[in-house]
């Protein structure tokens, strides 16, 4: 498959992308908060490896780590551009108030609820911690695989996953709140650190 994508064989990189899409898109979701960034993250990561396909190299396991490296740049910008949009939008006049539909989709609404909790709690962590911890724990990379992906260290995927849990243990712990009606979590800290609380094989 690697000789295959770095050769420029189209069906291979279609068979790439058959396989990876959905990784590289809730990878981008995870870290930018929004669906529809996320999947301009996933657009250009795919754009953007095939046309670096050259410096993939031949020998080596699952192509995953270098999309979810090229995932991680790409969102990264796209929360840079988020910021800006919103500064831009802050500063003009309000619209009028529209009906929201989405309202009346009610799994939605719990995914967009929890999304924005864990996306607020994540956005507490340094940039370089929470692109490990989205790595490690969401997309189930091991630590070679996450420091092949970021061009880090194994050592230091480590100590970032080492921080980002333990500073999500604390804003759970911090922000915890009485339980809800049939014993709800509603802090935002404390959805988020659901996950980072498992061992990784």
């Amino acid at each position: 498959m690697r000789r295959r994508v770095r050769e420029g064989d189209r069906e291979a990189f279609a068979q790439l992308y058959e396989e990876f899409a959905r990784a590289v898109y809730n990878h981008g979701l995870r870290l930018t908060g929004d669906w529809s960034t996320a999947e301009e993250v996933m657009s250009e990561t795919f754009l953007t490896a095939w046309r670096t396909r050259a410096r993939v190299l031949e020998d080596g396991g699952s192509l995953l780590p270098w999309l979810l490296g090229i995932a991680t740049h790409k969102a990264d910008n796209a929360r840079r551009g988020q910021r800006r949009r919103q500064l831009f939008l802050a500063r003009q006049p309000q619209p009028g108030a529209e009906e929201d539909f989405a309202a009346r989709t009610v799994g939605r609404i719990d995914d967009a609820r929890r999304l924005r909790a864990v996306h607020a709690a994540l956005g507490r962590l340094r940039r370089q911690e929470r692109e490990v911890l989205a790595l490690c724990v969401w997309s189930g990379l091991d630590y070679q695989q996450t420091a092949e992906a970021l061009g880090i260290a194994v050592g230091t995927v480590r100590s970032r996953l080492s921080r980002a849990r333990k500073k999500l243990a604390r804003f759970a712990e911090e922000d915890r709140e009485p339980p809800a009606a049939r014993g709800e979590m509603t802090s935002a800290a404390a959805i988020a650190a659901l996950p980072v609380r498992e061992e990784l094989t």
